[in-house]
This record gives C-alpha cells, structure tokens and sequence, in this order.
C-alpha cells in the first residue's frame, strides 16, 4: 500500500491509504459476513481509508440511512480498531422521511442539524471523535447561510469532536466562499474535496435533481483548476470506475458520456491495458493515484475479488509514455 497526507495543520492533518474502500451498502445491499471479509481483506493489505455517510443507504430499503454507519461501528468493535483506521462520514444528505426514491427533502446544513447530525455519528460509528466530516451535499435554494455551515462546522473542530473538514457536490464557487469565510474568520474550513471523477471526460450541463444547471458533484473543469491553484487540498474521486461501466456491457455509460471524446479515450485506456497487462479498472485507477493532480480513488467492492482487483492497482506504475497518451486522448 502507498500513503498520502490529507489536511495541512500538523494537529489535524493525518496520513491515509491512496485507495479508500466506500463503505455505502454494507449493511443494506451487501450483507454483513460480506462486508466484513471485505473490510478486513482491505486492511490487511494496508488500507486506512473508509468512507460513509448518515444517508447511507436509505434507498435500498427505504429508510433514513444509517445502516452503513453502524455496520461499521459493529465491525470496530468486533476487530478492535482504533485510530489507525481513519473512517470519513458526510451529513447534509439524510431524508427527512423514509423513501426509496433520492429526495430533495433532506436535512440540509444548518447548525443545530451538523450538531445533532454529527452525534447521532459518532453514536453509530462508536467514535469519541470524527476523523474526516464532510458537508454532504448542496440542496439548490437552500435558505441555511453559508456562514452559519461554515461557523458550525468549525465548531465541532475547536470542541474536538471532528478532526478535517470536507465538502462533496458543491458548486467550485461555493467551495471557495465557505473557504474565504473560514479563512477570514481564523476557523478551520474545508480541506478535502469528494467528487465524481475518473478518466474519461462527463458532461456537467445535464440538469440533475440537485440543479437545473448542471451536476455539481462532477470534478469539471472549474473544480480541477481550483484544486491546481490550492495544493493543499485533497481530492477524494468517488464512483472512478463508473459502477462497472468500464467493463460491463449490461452498464450503459448514459448520457453524460455521450460525446466524440468518449470513444478516443477508451480506445487509449485499452491499448494502455494490453500494454501493460493489467485490466481497464486498474488502469483508470492508478492513472487517477499518479495524476497531475493526486487523486484518492474511492471505490465500492460487493466482494474481495472485486476489491483485489482494485488493491492490484496502486502498484501499477505507468510509464511517462502511457500517461501521455491517456492524457492526450481528447
């Protein structure tokens, strides 16, 4: 396994695995016995790095979520895990009634919710203290001001009962706001980013549930440019390998890849795999891991097998060659 620093200040900042596993149907679509032989196979190959959310995941069985949250709490006590594993959650996102169906009634980001939110948390995850704690997601007409998110989460910083600070489907500039309040205000702000990125390239100006203008949980152009004018923010790339879309035929890529660019760059990334021997998944993801601009890739796994796969990954070292073509296909 290979390690990465998220988080700039020495008390805060801490080192993790650059693959993270995402822990979002365990304990719903993927049943605990499964979910714990993949958890465990993870760390034993060296990985520190898991991902959750409070929403975690209601559609499937028409809840609120949570479900994900406590199976991992089940699994620290039942293995003994302490602070060596850094597990990251997200709030903003939980329905505020049962549904199967992704709703735009949700819990949203004022204080007493991140307060409330962040306990119920730490409740179900059996941790004194959050390690990473992301703002969820942004719900477009939201009436909550940013400064009151801002002020809030740093709240839960300076009490210690969140370590760093995230944000996940955000529009770039309301990144960039939250971080200038922060900053002028001498709080801690966001310093790890969780998008949808991966190799090939996606349309954003679809409308989407969350905003008629666009998907503002694609890692486009605006955010890539701020993360290359702020180092020292992470970005944490979720859903990399398009749940299967890279290889399976019954997994249409959909509409936001339904450009002339597609075709080209999945034309490179296959000679690049017969290249290298490796399968088109590893491929994408140690091209996000070795990047201009490091990426986290966070992926899913129903099965070791599957996460074996992607585990193969972090050791495979692309030649400066075959990065230059995949970067060149357009």
């Amino acid at each position: 396994m290979k390690y990465r620093t998220i988080g700039n200040d020495p008390k805060t900042r801490r080192d993790v695995s650059v693959l993270s596993l995402g822990a979002m149907l365990f304990g719903t679509a993927t049943d605990e016995t499964t979910s714990f032989a993949i958890l465990d196979r993870f760390v034993e190959a060296g990985g520190t790095f898991l991902d959750t959310a409070n929403n975690y995941a209601y559609w499937v069985n028409g809840t609120q979520g949570g479900e994900s949250e406590a199976l991992l709490g089940r699994w620290r006590r039942s293995r003994g895990v302490g602070d060596e594993i850094v597990i990251a959650t997200k709030l903003g996102g939980r329905p505020n009634v049962a549904t199967t169906t992704l709703s735009h009634d949700l819990e949203g980001l004022s204080a007493p919710v991140i307060r409330e939110s962040s306990e119920r948390s730490r409740e179900r995850l059996g941790v004194d203290k959050l390690d990473l704690l992301y703002a969820h997601v942004y719900v477009e007409g939201s009436s909550v001001p940013l400064e009151e998110t801002v002020e809030a989460f740093a709240g839960l910083v300076t009490e210690g009962a969140v370590g760093l600070l995230g944000a996940s489907n955000h529009w770039s500039w309301r990144l960039e706001r939250a971080r200038r309040l922060a900053a002028e205000a001498g709080l801690p702000g966001y310093e790890v980013l969780q998008y949808h990125h991966t190799y090939l390239r996606q349309r954003t100006d679809l409308p989407t549930l969350r905003s008629r203008d666009g998907n503002l949980g694609v890692a486009g152009g605006d955010l890539l440019g701020y993360l290359r004018a702020e180092p020292g923010l992470t970005l944490v790339a979720y859903s990399p390998l398009l749940g299967g879309g890279y290889v399976r035929q019954d997994k249409p890529l959909g509409a936001a890849f339904d450009h002339a660019g597609t075709p080209v760059r999945l034309a490179a990334l296959r000679e690049v795999a017969r290249e290298t021997g490796a399968t088109v998944n590893q491929v994408v993801l140690a091209w996000l891991i070795g990047a201009e601009i490091p990426v986290i890739p966070l992926v899913g796994a129903s099965s070791v097998e599957q996460l074996n796969e992607s585990l193969a990954a972090v050791d495979l070292e692309l030649t400066a060659e075959q990065r230059a073509k995949l970067d060149a296909a357009h």
